[in-house]
């Protein structure tokens, strides 16, 4: 499942309107708003079942000082650009709710451990192929693999600064790069759709709570075949 989130706001941080469809467009007024290069635009989560085993467990993503990769990565296929058309992809992540966590061990939970802690800076994550042609685009999967999530709050790395015990929302955003500077910033809540994908949610943890995220991440993490038991019994 893909939600399309249309913000009306440039900096795509403030109201947001949500639509079942995975476009800027719902059919209705919100079609005229966004541009030709955008409103097509379709977007797929690869690895959607993966994502979605995770999901069931209550995905966790380890935060470090020195940031660290997200497994599963966030891939996805894109249809519907122009072809000759610029464009630029980038990630943000934004809070589930004002709450902070913590796990019982007793019923393997999460339970609400208070209010949600200071939000920490916002960021935006380009992909480094930025920008790009739509047919480039659009030729193979996209990942981002080289984003890293951080809990320091003066981190200079670029990484993402979230904080830990707190559920997180990544999102997806699709920019046209208008070619006219002088209408650009007039256009820019025209020029750009978000996707959102409820099954990437994630708790951000500085060590797995969950033996079973731990479990499934070392089978599944080519990165952590060195973590693996070569005990036949254990497979």
């Amino acid at each position: 499942m893909v939600r399309s989130l249309c913000d009306t706001n440039p900096c795509m941080t403030h109201t947001t309107c949500e639509v079942s469809l995975p476009c800027c467009a719902d059919g209705g007024s919100l079609s005229s708003v966004k541009a030709p290069q955008v409103s097509g635009v379709r977007v797929q989560l690869e690895m959607h079942a993966l994502w979605q085993q995770f999901d069931q467990l209550g995905t966790e993503m380890i935060v470090t000082k020195a940031g660290r990769r997200m497994f599963p990565t966030f891939q996805v296929q894109i249809s519907g650009m122009d072809p000759t058309a610029e464009y630029v992809l980038l990630m943000d992540f934004i809070s589930v709710d004002n709450t902070r966590y913590r796990y019982a061990f007793h019923s393997s939970s999460w339970l609400v451990a208070g209010r949600a802690d200071v939000v920490a800076p916002s960021r935006m994550h380009f992909h480094p192929d930025s920008p790009a042609h739509g047919a480039q685009w659009m030729k193979q999967t996209v990942s981002f693999d080289t984003l890293k999530l951080t809990n320091n709050l003066l981190d200079d790395n670029g990484h993402m600064i979230l904080n830990s015990m707190h559920r997180y929302q990544p999102r997806f955003h699709v920019v046209y790069v208008d070619p006219a500077p002088s209408s650009s910033h007039l256009n820019a809540h025209r020029n750009f759709c978000s996707f959102s994908f409820p099954e990437t949610r994630f708790m951000a943890v500085t060590a797995y709570q969950n033996h079973r995220i731990t479990q499934l991440k070392i089978a599944c993490n080519p990165y952590a075949k060195g973590f693996r038991t070569t005990d036949p019994q254990d497979r």
